[in-house]
């Protein structure tokens, strides 16, 4: 049998490790972000701001600029987002709403598995599949459609801003799918009773008594997809081109933060040059972190609804 006095004292090591733990997670984060500063600092000194608005990125001439790379950062991710949020929100819809017990664990165990596929893969895969796909396929209906818009115009070079948006987003549709789907189960099912009871229909009790409740929680599930497109690394690499311009054209070659971290880390020999990538690391870490922050906070508030709703 155990005593009061050992039990208490169980308890306070148990804590005590707990709290050990959290600690040393805040640490490394602390520790990444100093390391991160202390490695720029020389180009944080030299540009300041100027860094992030000036599109200049010359290693032999030592001028630096991470206008490129923001921007193409940004907008394949949105690219991604755009393609994945609906598809993602279908299917998490099915699974939680729609799809009998038989079909939803292997449909589910599917989605999550695309999450599993190393990132390498993905971009064997864009090289010899979807550049040619987008090149020969969608690139002319695109054009022969919308080619009047500058997001369609220039040379059906299959590489490029879409095909990496097109390859994030089926990399980052098991994200939205997965929380979407627990946050959905985790509406009160008094909820669609009462709906149902009036009258609504299977779609109506999604959309109004479903969806608003999940409103936080699916919003922190498209953060936390965002989160992963922006710091994908090796599939970009591989299908964006590596072109550090910026062009309205969705079709034109581009370029990521990660994409040149990548490429270029071994080349910089230079001590300006290597705290150039540094800085730009670090200004991906702090975007990433920021929006990852943002997710769990959205996630937290839906996770804490049906324990109050059943207080």
């Amino acid at each position: 049998m155990f005593t009061r006095g050992a039990t208490r004292n169980g308890d306070v090591v148990f804590q005590r490790l707990l709290a050990g733990a959290a600690a040393l997670v805040l640490l490394i984060i602390g520790a990444m972000a100093i390391a991160l500063t202390v490695a720029a600092w020389p180009a944080i000194e030299k540009f300041g701001l100027r860094f992030i608005v000036t599109s200049s990125w010359n290693p032999v001439s030592g001028r630096f600029g991470a206008l490129p790379f923001v921007y193409g950062t940004l907008v394949s991710s949105a690219i991604a987002l755009f393609l994945a949020v609906p598809l993602g929100l279908s299917v998490a819809v099915f699974l939680a709403e729609l799809a009998p017990g038989w079909l939803r664990v292997p449909v589910g165990f599917l989605v999550e598995l695309l999450a599993a596929i190393p990132s390498v893969v993905y971009g064997l895969w864009g090289i010899f599949v979807l550049i040619p796909w987008v090149r020969v396929s969608v690139t002319p209906p695109l054009q022969a459609a919308l080619g009047f818009l500058p997001f369609f115009q220039g040379p059906p070079l299959g590489l490029g801003m879409l095909t990496a948006g097109l390859i994030l987003a089926i990399m980052v549709v098991p994200f939205i799918v997965a929380v979407s789907t627990e946050v959905m189960r985790a509406v009160p099912q008094a909820q669609r009773e009462a709906a149902l009871s009036l009258g609504a229909t299977q779609w109506e009790t999604t959309r109004t008594a479903v969806m608003p409740y999940a409103r936080s929680g699916i919003m922190g599930a498209i953060f936390l997809a965002l989160a992963r497109a922006l710091g994908e690394t090796m599939a970009v690499t591989m299908v964006i081109g590596n072109v550090p311009q910026i062009k309205a054209s969705l079709l034109a070659p581009a370029y990521t933060i990660s994409a040149v971290i990548a490429n270029e880390f071994a080349e910089a020999t230079e001590n300006l040059y290597l705290a150039a990538l540094m800085l730009i690391g670090l200004v991906l870490f702090v975007v990433t972190l920021a929006v990852n922050i943002g997710a769990r906070l959205l996630v937290s508030r839906v996770a804490g609804g049906p324990a109050l709703m059943r207080e």
